[in-house]
Order: C-alpha cells, then sequence, then structure tokens
C-alpha cells in the first residue's frame, strides 16, 4: 500500500468511512464555495452565529501553516431506530455521544500514528466547530457532494454523515472531487415548512428549525418557528428525511457511542418537562446537545406541544 491508502486504512480502522485526500489547492469549485459563503454572510443567513464570518474560514493555510493537504473523514450515524409514535424528535447527529469529542479523539489518536510513521510532520485536527469550510473540503476530498439541502450526500451513506479533517503538512495525493448529483430534484426545498431552503443550497439560519430550536437563547421562539416545529425540540431532520438518497438502504452504524440513548426514542412531553436541572444535566451528559440549556429545553418542549396555526414563514397569518 502507498502512504495515502495506508493513511486512509487507518482511518477507517477508527471508525471513520468515507476517506478521503484532497490538496490544499483545491479545484475551481473551491473558489465558487468561498464565494457562496460571502454572499450567504453580506445576506444575514448566518442569523446571530457571528462565528461563522471568522476569516480563517476563507483560507485553510491560516489553520496550520505549511499544510499541504487534508485527510476528509465521515462518520456515517445513521442507526436503524424508529421514534415511538406520538414522541417528540431529536435530530438523529444527537442520539449518542456528542460528536465533536468523537471526531476529534479519533482524529487525533490518527494525528499521533500519523507522526510515528512520518516524524516531523505537523498535523490539526478540525471538527466543524473549527472556522473550516468543512463541507466544501470533503466534496473536493470525494467524500460526497453538498446537497440543495446544504448538507454533504455520500452515494452509500446518504447525508447522514459528520464530518471531520486532519490537516497535515504532509503532501498526499489528491483524491477526484465529488460530482453533484441531485439533479432538478426539489424534496428538500418543498418539504421545509418555514422555508430556510430559500433557493437550491442557499439555508437561511433566521428560519430554520434547527437554528432555532439549538442555537436561539431567546425566552419564546418567534411564533413563525413554533408554529411549525411539528413536533421538533432539539434539532431537525424533515430535509434529510425526504432526500431519495436516504431512501435507498442504508447500513445501520453499530458504534456503541453513536447507538441512540433510550429516551431520544420516546421522548414524551410532560415527563421531559418535569426534569429538573440536575437531570437535565445527567440526561444530556456528554451529548452534543448540551448546547440547548434547561431554559431553552424547555421552551422548546412548550412550543412543540401548542396546536400549530397556519402561520407562513414570513409569520402573517
Amino acid at each position: 500500500m502507498d502512504r495515502a491508502d495506508t493513511i486512509k486504512a487507518q482511518a477507517r480502522r477508527l471508525g471513520f468511512d468515507p476517506v478521503g485526500i484532497a490538496a490544499v489547492e483545491g479545484d475551481s469549485r473551491l473558489p465558487l464555495r468561498t464565494a457562496a459563503l460571502e454572499r450567504w454572510l453580506a445576506a444575514g443567513h448566518q442569523a446571530d452565529m457571528a462565528w461563522m464570518a471568522d476569516p480563517r474560514r476563507r483560507d485553510v493555510r491560516q489553520l496550520l501553516p505549511g499544510v499541504r493537504s487534508l485527510v476528509a473523514v465521515g462518520l456515517p450515524y445513521y442507526v436503524d431506530a424508529t421514534r415511538a409514535p406520538g414522541s417528540l424528535k431529536v435530530a438523529r447527529y444527537g442520539w449518542g455521544r456528542d460528536y465533536h469529542r468523537l471526531i476529534d479523539g479519533r482524529l487525533r489518536a490518527l494525528g499521533r500514528w500519523l507522526e510515528q510513521q512520518e516524524p516531523g510532520v505537523r498535523w490539526r485536527a478540525c471538527v466543524d466547530s473549527a472556522p473550516l469550510l468543512d463541507k466544501a473540503w470533503a466534496e473536493q476530498a470525494g467524500l460526497g457532494w453538498i446537497g440543495k439541502h446544504g448538507n454533504l450526500i455520500h452515494q452509500g451513506r446518504g447525508s447522514w454523515l459528520l464530518l471531520g479533517h486532519l490537516l497535515t503538512t504532509l503532501e498526499l495525493p489528491a483524491d477526484p472531487p465529488a460530482i453533484p448529483a441531485c439533479g432538478a430534484c426539489s424534496a428538500c426545498l418543498d418539504a421545509c415548512p418555514t422555508g430556510a431552503i430559500t433557493e437550491p443550497f442557499v439555508v437561511d439560519a433566521r428560519r430554520c428549525i434547527a437554528f432555532h430550536t439549538i442555537e436561539n437563547r431567546d425566552p419564546e421562539l418567534p411564533e413563525a418557528i413554533a408554529s411549525h416545529l411539528q413536533g421538533w425540540v432539539a434539532g431537525c431532520d424533515i430535509c434529510q428525511d425526504v432526500c431519495p438518497w436516504n431512501h435507498k438502504p442504508l447500513p445501520s452504524s453499530d458504534d456503541p457511542d453513536l447507538q441512540p440513548r433510550p429516551w431520544w426514542l420516546d421522548l414524551q412531553a410532560q415527563e421531559a418537562l418535569s426534569w429538573s436541572d440536575a437531570q437535565w444535566d445527567d440526561n444530556l451528559r456528554a451529548s452534543a446537545l448540551r448546547r440547548i440549556k434547561p431554559a431553552m429545553w424547555r421552551r422548546n418542549i412548550r412550543a412543540a406541544q401548542a396546536p400549530e396555526q397556519a402561520v407562513n414563514p414570513e409569520g402573517d397569518a
């Protein structure tokens, strides 16, 4: 096996699949992705997520001086499990342990292994909390293409992929970038109840259920969001649930760190509202959803319980 294949094999042993490599120069698509980010920010689609404007997101070299290659990895998180009828809904990525810690820890293990193989090489592990165009770089590395809902889609895994990147000063042969395959499909745009996908590939966080249930710190959710929750209290998977690439038979992850905690599949409003702060702390220990603080948690559940009204995304009756 050559050096790149050996690195990919080690990444797969750590639970990542797919794995690909991108050269720091990228291809002609990368400047277009950067320009799209600039337009998205200028339009205010980031809402109050000020970190999206971090200038390092536009230049990977600022994250690791001397970087030559990026090893892009996907952690497939689809688990063949079904929620109990009538239960509240939580995005699949939050079912198991905090993926930031999982991916970061495994990437660091890959980096330490790489140091042993290539003494003197430098590296940096990045998950989606780092100022990196992670989906664009994953697309460059051939992991999949960016779908119209803004998520990366892999032909065999669908869009149920959590992404990470190992930046390295090692020069490695790049894989061919992925070829987009959404075609004329508009299922995700049509299904979004709040009209958050304003046009293909453009998601306005100000209209997004996932943003408001996780990032919005206000005491109450906007009426245009609260009236369209459809039971979602922690994130939202609607645009992924309707994606045809997720309707194919998909491998179910047997990774113990990604298996759903029992209450996520049968989350009942009255019981969840009765959790004390201490119970919340215990139940959400080592969960990515700890970002939803107790007051926000109760706010979301109360809103999801309220009868839905016929309100459009602009807030007009």
